[in-house]
């Protein structure tokens, strides 16, 4: 059995990505570690290089700047790099450029790709999220986050990354996955209020048309954190890939995790899922396998 990794990026510098923690928190799982790197407008592409581990394949690509509507560049990308991969691969474990694995959860992955190996059925592995708002202490814990999608993929070529690349699907068919006892760590959300508003004007670049984009961004210089439903304080540990980074954090932002804005409805699902467990009306990507 094997199991490559991909991922995609590009100006990771300017966005201030954490692709290289992303990167070397999925190295000890996978056999090959395919990186697509984008055009970019730093030096993206010597940051991968300078991860200097052999098991890196480097590629490169130009992102299409047509496919704006809805993040479909990300799709498109995210595809590419997966054709890239050894085709004798059975697993692929994708991770984005803000997304870390705890080295707790490496040796549970790695068991559910033996278990499910010869298991036709399953498609694809779930993980669940954590996602982290404003610092590495304050985790979002609200509906509007997403809490389970599929990261490790059979090899399928059939299989391909769905609208903005956040899951996948054969078509538009769910494909069938198993949860597994793993984690993703998402930091996409934790900058300052100033390299926020700079990564939200770059990213949304990718979603959105010229006129759209100067009326979201006209009066953005720093991103406000307040905007918030609902947060609650982190109380586990952070991957060991990003103790540098957490160490360098230069800003404060106040969070009151006691302070809750929801509608009626929203309320209502929030402290049912907080008493059962259970997320209702919930969209998915997936199908879990019964």
């Amino acid at each position: 059995m094997k199991i490559s990794g991909f991922t995609i990026i590009k100006n990771a510098v300017i966005n201030d990505y954490p692709i290289v923690e992303a990167i070397t928190s999925i190295l000890p799982v996978v056999d090959e570690m395919i990186v697509l790197v984008g055009k970019s407008d730093d030096d993206t592409l010597g940051l991968i290089r300078s991860i200097g581990d052999s098991k890196i394949k480097i590629h490169e690509s130009v992102w299409d700047p047509n496919l704006r509507k809805g993040g479909a560049v990300l799709a498109v990308e995210t595809n590419k790099a997966f054709e890239l991969i050894d085709p004798n691969s059975t697993w692929a474990f994708y991770i984005q450029g803000d997304e870390v694995v705890h080295e707790k959860y490496h040796a549970a992955i790695k068991e559910a790709c033996v278990q499910y190996q010869n298991d036709t059925r399953v498609e694809g592995l779930l993980f669940d999220y954590v996602h982290f708002y404003g610092t590495y202490d304050y985790v979002g814990d609200s509906r509007k986050w997403y809490n389970k999608e599929v990261r490790v993929i059979r090899n399928k070529k059939e299989i391909t990354a769905y609208k903005d690349a956040q899951g996948f699907r054969k078509g538009t068919t769910k494909i069938d996955v198993q949860p597994i006892a793993a984690s993703v760590y998402h930091y996409g959300w934790v900058k300052s209020p100033a390299q926020m508003a700079k990564k939200i004007k770059n990213f949304s670049a990718l979603w959105h048309s010229d006129a759209e984009l100067n009326e979201i961004l006209k009066d953005n210089q720093h991103w406000d954190f307040t905007a918030y439903d609902s947060l609650e304080k982190f109380v586990g540990t952070h991957p060991a890939v990003m103790e540098s980074r957490i160490a360098a954090q230069n800003w404060k932002i106040e969070i009151d995790t006691t302070r809750k804005n929801f509608s009626f409805k929203d309320r209502l699902l929030y402290y049912f899922e907080k008493l059962t467990g259970i997320r209702l009306f919930d969209f998915n990507n997936f199908k879990i396998i019964q």
